[in-house]
């Protein structure tokens, strides 16, 4: 039973001159029909979010005392009388905190979530010669950095992964030769940010299909309908997402359509590609309410590819959420397993992320490794056109999976070295050779690229000489800096394949030498580190950083690196009035 609290606050203080009506509406923590996680969160009694929040106080512009009845998510809800914001004469009640309209000056906790990852150690090469790691071709970090960066604010320093805003842009890597699906090649120049170390680029490239050429594909649709999604950024750019990948499906594709809020359901039952206009009415005829059961969506949309599997085709589901569940299981680990598990049956998992505020960064990347798929975040609809258009075939086609990396340094030309980036891919020695350790896929027309940072013998590192360390052995091939092993499995297979090549120390050039993509990646990789604290990059600035990608554009047929320096100048741009004002503050 809903109960209605009319506080009237009276002018206290000379410089008041109005009262402020305000009329809170709380829900009764007795009501059963809200889930306990909704009713712990401030937020209206419909679960209306926090953009949704501003539509309102945008709403009650108008005379003051006139209430404007407003449907959200399909529900008519009367909002609460506010005036212009006026200083509060006194602290505010706990209670009014639960109002579902927010007071002058209140502001909804953000509740995004990410992953706490510390950055990768250095290592002697004495001591550990030789680095592991899965590949890794997601994109989602970049375009939910750049969605801060746009909105005036720095991103959090956990939302800054190094590898998926290194692999965010295309590159003109080698092609593969021959059976091998993907081509290999590696590059060595001096550190832009470190005359004392050299950096390594390790770059894979595969092959590219065109959609005529991709097999067969059985796609599910999974929408995250709930509440939450009921923005401008949430379940409509889902829409408009998706319809942009109706448009090319071919006549053998065929579409499921599942959503999930309180429950799941199935909207479109197996649909041939042909059908478009079928297809589009049932994406068009979504509506968002309610909680949120992403678990048993999840279930029901693997029953759906099931269902219409393909022998020798693709067959994926693509989530599309914020990946704020809060119904049946949301415990993170046991979401991990679910998809996990069912990878096995040959059904992968892709995850689209949407949204603001309350966004599982976390989950959505970490569900997409585990379901042997890819994880993208989709800020605006270029970047879903990006996606789901221009870069469809690497999307939806895997050409090789479990791809591992390891690196043998030579203690003869190598002292120190640390890998950038790449933290939650990390592997055992011991986990390179075991078949059974899962790793990363590589889509058709993806480029992987990984950077090392590496000290030669002589030059100054970052860790302190030991006293009684061992002398280096000299019976090593002195010519070669690093031995490379990449093992891979092609699709449908379980057993791994082996390629091999040294890394020779000669090849090292100047940086104005170094070739348009490893200078460019470099500015990039010195960008999310600057993001994240400036550990390594010494007096590298950020201007430093947008000089270097500025020289090292190239034909940028996509226009993403002109973004990119004018990303670095915005963060540069905020990071001065960052400075400034807790300067400013500390003078106070």
């Amino acid at each position: 039973m809903s109960a209605y609290l009319v506080l009237l606050t009276r002018p206290l203080l000379a410089g008041f001159a109005a009262g402020v009506l305000i009329s809170l509406g709380a829900c009764s923590a007795a009501n059963p029909e809200v889930p306990a996680k909704a009713a712990a969160r401030p937020v209206l009694a419909d679960q209306t979010h926090t953009s949704e929040r501003a539509e309102l106080h945008e709403s009650l512009a108008a005379p003051a005392g006139v209430q404007r009845k407003r449907e959200v998510a399909g529900k008519a809800i009367m909002p609460n009388v506010a005036y212009a914001p006026m200083p509060m004469p006194m602290p505010m009640p706990s209670s009014m905190m639960q109002a579902d309209v927010a007071l002058p000056g209140y502001r909804e906790q953000n509740r995004e979530q990410y992953q706490k990852l510390a950055d990768n150690p250095v290592h002697a090469v004495t001591d550990t010669p030789v680095s592991t790691f899965s590949i890794d071709v997601d994109t989602g970090s970049y375009a939910n950095v750049r969605r801060f960066l746009n909105g005036g604010q720095l991103p959090p320093q956990d939302a800054v992964r190094l590898e998926e805003l290194v692999n965010y842009f295309p590159y003109a890597y080698r092609l593969p030769k021959g059976d091998v699906p993907f081509g290999v090649q590696t590059e060595l120049a001096a550190t832009p940010w470190n005359p004392e170390s050299r950096l390594l680029r390790i770059a894979i490239k595969a092959s590219d299909m065109r959609v005529d050429e991709l097999p067969p594909a059985n796609l599910v649709f999974l929408v995250d309908v709930s509440g939450s999604m009921a923005r401008r950024d949430g379940l409509p750019l889902v829409q408009s997402t998706l319809k942009l990948l109706v448009e090319q499906l071919r006549a053998q594709d065929k579409v499921s359509l599942v959503v999930y809020a309180g429950s799941s359901s199935v909207v479109l039952e197996p649909t041939a590609g042909s059908d478009k206009t079928k297809i589009r009415a049932a994406i068009d005829q979504l509506m968002a309410g309610g909680s949120t059961a992403g678990e048993s969506g999840i279930q029901l949309a693997y029953q759906q590819a099931q269902q219409g599997f393909i022998d020798g085709g693709i067959n994926r589901i693509l989530l599309a959420t914020d990946g704020d569940f809060n119904v049946g299981i949301s415990d993170f680990e046991s979401l991990k397993q679910l998809a996990a598990d069912k990878r096995k049956t040959g059904v992968s998992l892709t995850t689209l992320g949407f949204g603001t505020d309350n966004y599982n960064e976390q989950l959505m990347e970490q569900l997409a490794d585990a379901g042997d798929g890819n994880y993208a975040y989709i800020d605006n609809l270029r970047e879903a056109r990006k996606v789901l258009v221009d870069q469809l075939s690497s999307t939806l086609a895997t050409v090789a999976k479990d791809v591992k990396i390891q690196v043998e340094f030579n203690p003869a030309q190598v002292s120190e070295y640390r890998l950038l980036g790449y933290e939650n891919r990390a592997l055992k020695r011991e986990d390179f050779s075991n078949d059974k350790v899962d790793a990363g896929e590589i889509g058709a027309g993806h480029s992987v690229t990984a950077l090392y940072e590496v000290v030669p013998v002589g030059g100054k590192g970052w860790l302190e000489p030991l006293r009684y360390q061992a002398a280096a052995k000299t019976d090593n091939p002195a010519g070669e800096l690093a031995w490379l092993r990449i093992r891979y499995k092609a699709p449908g297979q379980s057993a791994s394949k082996l390629l091999e090549q040294p890394i020779q120390a000669s090849d090292v050039r100047a940086v104005s030498q170094a070739s348009e993509d490893l200078r460019f990646a470099a500015a990039v990789a010195a960008f999310a580190q600057q993001l994240k604290g400036d550990t390594y990059t010494g007096r590298f600035s950020l201007a430093d950083s947008a000089e270097l990608a500025r020289g090292a554009k190239g034909d940028d047929r996509f226009g993403l690196r002109a973004e990119f320096v004018q990303l670095v100048e915005l963060a540069q741009s905020l990071q001065t009035a960052t400075t400034r004002s807790t300067t400013a503050r500390v003078q106070q």
